[in-house]
C-alpha cells in the first residue's frame, strides 16, 4: 500500500537504450537527455569521465588509460558493467531532483523484438542495480508507433518501420500488438561500415568515425537527385599520412546499396506475411518510417519504388522511440496494454 501511495511522487522516466544515441525522458518534464551511446573511463581507478557527446570528442584523442566504450550492440547490452554506471549517473541526476524520502522512479524501456529471455532479464537487472524501483518494458516498434502517433488501439493494420543506429525492425501493429515483424541487425552503424570499406578499396584511404557519419549526413542519399560532392580527409593508406579526396552522393549510394535494398527487400517480406484483412489497410494507408534512418535522403523512394505503397517519414523520426515511452509515461492508464511481461516473473 505505502509502495503506491508513494509511487504517485516518484519520478517516472524513460530510457530509450539505443545502439547509437542514449535519451532519456521523465514524466513531467519531457526530453531531458539525448546524447550518443558512449562513456569514457578511466581505467585507473575505473571510474566515468564523460557520458555522450563529451566522450564522442575523445574518440582516437585519448591517452591509453582512457577507455571509450559503445556498451550497446544491435540494440543489446554488450558491457553490463559500464551500462550500469551509465545509468545510475543518470538515474541519480534524477533523484537528486526528487526529495530523498520519496520511492526510486519506475523506468520505462525498450526491448528489440527478437530479444531473449536472458538478455531481458540482463537488461532489468542492470536497471534495477542502477537505481531504478521497477522496470516496464516496450518493444522498440510499438513506441515508436505510440511516438508517430499510429492508432495501435484500432483494429487496423499499422506498419512501422524502426531504421536504428544497429539494428532496423518492421512490425505490423493492430490491437495493441504485433501482429507479424521481422528484425534485422543492421542500421546506420552498418552504412558507416560500408563506407569506410568503400573508401578503402577505391582510394585507398582510411576515415574515421566521425568524418563517415558527416559525409552521410551532408551528401548521402538512397536515390538519384542533383549530384552533390564532398572534401574529406583521412589517413593514406600506402604512405600513411593524411590525405584529402573528393567523394560523390552516386558513390555513396553505391557504398550502402547492398545495405539499403536489404532493408527494403526485408518490408516487402514482412508485408508478404501479412494477413490479407491487414494487408489491405496497409496499401491504403501506407507504411511510416522512424528513426534515426528514416533521415537518409530518398529512402522512402527506394522503399516505395520496390513495395509500391506509399510511404511516410515520421516527424523527428530519431526521437519516435522516445516519444512514444513519453506518452506511456503520461498516460499509462490508456497505454498500459503495450508492456509486455517482465522476465522476472
Amino acid at each position: 500500500m505505502f509502495k503506491n501511495f508513494f509511487g504517485i511522487f516518484a519520478k517516472d522516466i524513460g530510457i530509450d537504450l539505443g545502439t547509437t544515441n542514449f535519451r532519456v525522458y521523465i514524466r513531467g518534464k519531457g526530453l531531458v537527455f539525448n546524447e550518443p551511446s558512449i562513456v569514457a573511463i578511466n581505467t585507473r581507478n575505473d571510474q566515468i569521465i564523460a557520458i555522450g557527446s563529451n566522450a564522442l570528442k575523445m574518440v582516437g584523442k585519448a591517452p591509453a588509460h582512457i577507455s571509450i566504450v559503445k556498451p550497446l550492440d544491435h540494440g543489446i547490452i554488450s558491457d553490463f558493467e559500464v551500462t550500469e554506471k551509465m545509468l545510475k549517473s543518470i538515474i541519480e541526476k534524477v533523484q537528486k531532483e526528487t526529495f530523498t524520502l520519496l520511492p526510486r522512479a519506475r523506468v520505462f524501456t525498450t526491448i528489440p523484438l527478437d530479444v531473449t529471455e536472458v538478455e531481458k532479464k540482463s537488461l532489468e537487472d542492470v536497471i534495477l542495480q542502477a537505481g531504478g524501483r521497477e522496470v516496464f518494458l516496450v518493444e522498440r516498434p510499438m513506441a515508436a508507433a505510440i511516438g508517430a502517433r499510429l492508432p495501435i488501439h484500432d483494429s487496423v493494420g499499422s506498419l512501422i518501420i524502426e531504421l536504428g543506429g544497429g539494428l532496423s525492425e518492421m512490425a505490423l501493429i493492430s490491437l495493441h500488438g504485433v501482429v507479424t515483424w521481422k528484425s534485422l541487425k543492421i542500421g546506420g552503424e552498418s552504412l558507416n561500415k560500408n563506407i569506410m570499406n568503400y573508401a578503402r578499396e577505391k582510394f585507398n584511404i582510411l576515415l574515421g568515425d566521425h568524418t563517415t557519419e558527416e559525409v552521410k549526413i551532408k551528401i548521402g542519399s538512397a536515390f538519384a537527385h542533383a549530384p552533390q560532392e564532398m572534401k574529406i580527409k583521412g589517413r593514406d593508406l600506402i604512405t600513411g599520412l593524411p590525405r584529402e579526396i573528393t567523394m560523390t552522393d552516386a558513390q555513396l549510394r553505391e557504398a550502402m546499396m547492398p545495405i539499403l535494398k536489404t532493408i527494403a527487400e526485408s518490408i516487402h517480406d514482412t508485408i508478404e506475411a501479412t494477413p490479407p484483412e491487414l494487408v489491405a489497410d496497409i496499401y491504403e494507408r501506407g507504411l511510416v518510417l522512424s528513426g534515426g534512418g528514416a533521415l537518409l535522403r530518398g529512402l522512402d523512394k527506394l522503399i516505395q519504388k520496390r513495395i509500391n505503397i506509399p510511404i511516410f517519414v515520421t516527424d523527428d523520426p530519431s526521437t519516435s522511440v522516445i516519444r512514444g515511452l513519453g506518452l506511456i509515461l503520461e498516460d499509462y492508464e490508456n497505454l498500459k496494454e503495450v508492456i509486455i511481461p517482465s522476465a522476472r516473473k
